[in-house]
């Protein structure tokens, strides 16, 4: 009896995080590049009964449900013309920019093609919003150097901007709602000679809202069963102590 308040309370608990994923992609509706997460649940009994007679498993016990990861999709969203010659838009899928942190020397890995041009000690660069510098297909920082200043400038070099893949994106892990790393060392990038990558657009967010808010519904429906549950529970318990008095 009793395990049916853990059920419905580890129950109740999961839709929550779940609701909060569902949150963070409508919040990112209108962020470029961006590439909405899924929930992925286990059943606790069956992760438990399904490991070795001897092993100390992370669930010890319980019934009930566990967000046991996020998926993302690395698909091509829709594209979006802005004319601007330092954005760019990858069209093709599982494909990404890399980029470097000019303090740390951090790589990390992102489809948001929003750039501009910067000036550093050296001269002009590609960067990102967060002050990032987008690199070449040999890992060299761009440059951007001004040659038509009345117009704005433009990027004037024989470099080719970045383009790189996994084997298995799903090793990839968010360091921001745009930007990913690599979750271990097996996951190396690896360099895509097709130029899949056009100037002057910008891919739009991937965030479907009429299928996040379905999401959303079942989720709190999800969640008020659940808490039913733990009604339902507490008067059965309740009747019978009084039958026992």
């Amino acid at each position: 009896m009793y395990e049916s308040f853990y059920a419905a309370s580890v129950g109740a608990a999961q839709c929550n995080k779940r609701l909060s994923i569902i949150a963070n992609n409508l919040a990112n509706v209108n962020n470029t590049g961006f590439k909405p997460k899924e929930a992925a649940f286990s059943e606790l009994i069956e992760y438990n009964l399904n490991d070795s007679e001897d092993a100390v498993t992370e669930l010890q016990s319980g019934v009930g449900t566990k967000v046991a990861r996020t998926y993302t999709s690395f698909e091509v969203a829709g594209l979006q013309e802005t004319r601007s010659s330092f954005d760019y838009a990858i069209t093709r899928r599982n494909t990404f920019f890399m980029l470097r942190d000019p303090d740390t020397g951090e790589i990390s890995y992102t489809r948001d093609g929003h750039f501009h041009r910067a000036e550093r000690a050296d001269g002009f660069y590609l960067m990102t919003d967060s002050e990032k510098f987008v690199l070449d297909q040999s890992g060299q920082p761009m440059r951007a150097e001004i040659s038509d200043i009345e117009n704005g400038g433009t990027v004037e070099n024989d470099q080719l901007i970045g383009l790189f893949t996994f084997n298995n994106p799903s090793r990839l892990m968010s360091v921001t709602a745009n930007e990913y790393v690599p979750s271990d060392a097996g996951a190396a990038a690896i360099p895509v000679e097709e130029r899949a990558v056009v100037q002057g657009m910008l891919e739009t967010s991937a965030t479907d809202v009429a299928e996040e808010f379905t999401h959303a519904i079942e989720c709190q429906r999800a969640f008020s069963y659940a808490l039913r549950m733990v009604t339902t529970s507490d008067e059965i318990v309740s009747t019978i102590n009084n039958l026992r008095t």
